[in-house]
């Protein structure tokens, strides 16, 4: 199993949990954030380009869920 599967594997084992702990969706947006918190952690303490790219992933992100509410579906 590559690491990318491996990594999946624990998101999806994590979303799963996370349906069953708090069963409407919309209670999920806490989750999503907790999430992308801890990721900005990570990226401040890589570097300052990694922030960077960080704030590019969040613009790409915004992008994805309007790609996602017009078309009904993930790219």
């Amino acid at each position: 199993m590559s690491k990318e599967d491996a990594l999946r594997e624990i998101l999806d084992e994590a979303a799963q949990e996370i349906a069953k702990a708090q069963s409407a969706p919309r209670t999920w947006l806490s989750w999503i954030v907790y999430l992308l918190a801890r990721l900005e952690d990570q990226a401040d303490k890589a570097s300052t380009a990694s922030r960077d790219s960080y704030m590019e992933m969040l613009a790409a992100l915004q992008d994805e869920i309007r790609n996602r509410t017009r078309t009904g579906g993930w790219n």
